[in-house]
């Protein structure tokens, strides 16, 4: 019976992809955006021939491993502030009154509107990418954290208390596990914030990486580029939240809600 699930929803994604190539097909060739729009065998002849053909200084992989490796530096920074936040405002009243207040007045405010401060604080290179990334994932890792810890069940706390457990084991015994589930909800959603996050971050200065060849296509007027580029962040992306949802299955089997 989980075959069977399995196997209609691949036939609907691929479904779903035939769809789409025939609406693009149509489009190029039966509207007015052949013009400006590149067909399909143009984008993905582009898109096969640039894992061998370097766009810029890379080929494809070059661009994407350098893309991964910024995403992975913003999200493992993001992953251990958020949580430590997160969890310190979900179970501590004191630690939610003060911060609390500074994180609900950051949190609207989206990684793009820091570029200017980013680059006044930590210049072009490097480093102010990593926090443009790192801001697109610690508001959802700082949120799930705190939601998970504050919704810790309080009778789970009084009985840990009453049979002698002290803070550390109350903390590292209920509310961690309690609040594992939500912690792998909002990793997963800040995963795909910094994969989201890694165009804006590369639109600071670089010569490389996924977003630039996006960047690098605009500049030139390159749709077909610019397309390429979208395929692949989408791609990667797609395999980088599958990864997370697997890790979440695994670490948190004993959760019968996910």
């Amino acid at each position: 019976m989980k075959k069977a699930v399995q196997l209609e929803k691949i036939g609907w994604v691929v479904f779903d992809l035939l769809l789409l190539l025939l609406g693009w097909i149509f489009l190029v060739t039966c509207t007015s955006a052949k013009d400006t729009f590149p067909d399909p065998v143009s984008v993905f002849s582009m898109l096969f021939t640039s894992f061998v053909k370097p766009i810029g200084t890379y080929t494809m992989w070059g661009h994407i491993m350098w893309s991964l490796y910024r995403v992975m530096v913003g999200f493992t920074l993001a992953s251990v502030t958020g949580i430590i936040v997160g969890i310190a405002m979900g179970s501590s009243k004191i630690a939610e009154a003060i911060i609390k207040p500074i994180f609900e007045f950051l949190r609207p405010i989206p990684p793009i509107a820091w570029i200017p401060l980013a680059i006044l604080w930590f210049g072009i290179d490097e480093a102010s990418k990593y926090f443009i990334i790192w801001l697109g994932a610690f508001i959802n890792v700082t949120l799930n954290s705190y939601v998970g810890a504050s919704r810790t069940d309080e009778t789970l706390i009084g009985a840990a208390r009453m049979l002698g457990a002290g803070k550390r084991k109350v903390f590292t015994r209920i509310i961690l596990p309690a609040s594992m589930p939500q912690i792998f909800a909002g990793l997963q959603v800040a995963m795909s914030s910094c994969w989201m996050a890694v165009l804006v971050a590369e639109m600071v200065r670089s010569n490389e990486g996924v977003g630039w060849i996006i960047i690098r296509g605009t500049d030139t007027g390159n749709t077909a580029q610019i397309i390429v580029g979208m395929i692949t962040i989408g791609v990667i992306g797609f395999i980088l939240t599958t990864a997370m949802s697997w890790i979440e299955r695994k670490v948190c089997s004993w959760n019968t809600t996910l």
